[in-house]
């Protein structure tokens, strides 16, 4: 199984414990991650926001910074196509899951939430995902 989290997924896990930085261990440990360039572009300009990044600490950013370089899979994106009109800045998102051919992504995005699959890649939310990979290794 294959999984791109959204940036927002990402920053929740860095700046606090809770679901979203359960979800990134697993996915860590499992090396089911599956991240973009654009995706961690966007995800170290989010975090350098001085709203976001009074909530973490240097040494816990790098950290996080090199489990992402270690565990994580970069997948060039090559696609072009649009996929959210209400916000093009999803499509970054979904075309990195398409080239990835990842099974899912996980985000807080109404907007990518709202399409709930992409040529069948699903999109959900941090809970759902959870219980997804709580079944598929209750499964197994």
């Amino acid at each position: 199984m294959k999984v791109v989290l959204d940036t927002n997924i990402l920053g929740s896990a860095l700046i606090k414990a809770g679901k979203p930085r359960n979800l990134f261990n697993k996915l860590v440990k499992d090396k089911q991650l599956v991240l973009s360039r654009e995706i961690l572009k966007e995800f170290l300009e989010v975090i350098e926001n001085p709203k976001i990044a009074k909530y973490t600490s240097e040494k816990d950013l790098a950290i996080f910074l090199k489990t992402l370089k270690s565990a994580a899979r970069i997948v060039q994106v090559k696609s072009k196509f649009k996929a959210v009109k209400e916000d093009p800045d999803d499509d970054t998102i979904i075309r990195a899951a398409y080239d990835s051919k990842s099974n899912y992504i996980v985000s807080g995005d109404k907007h990518l939430l709202s399409l709930g699959e992409y040529r069948e890649i699903r999109i959900v939310n941090v809970d759902e995902m959870l219980r997804l990979l709580k079944d598929e290794s209750t499964a197994n």
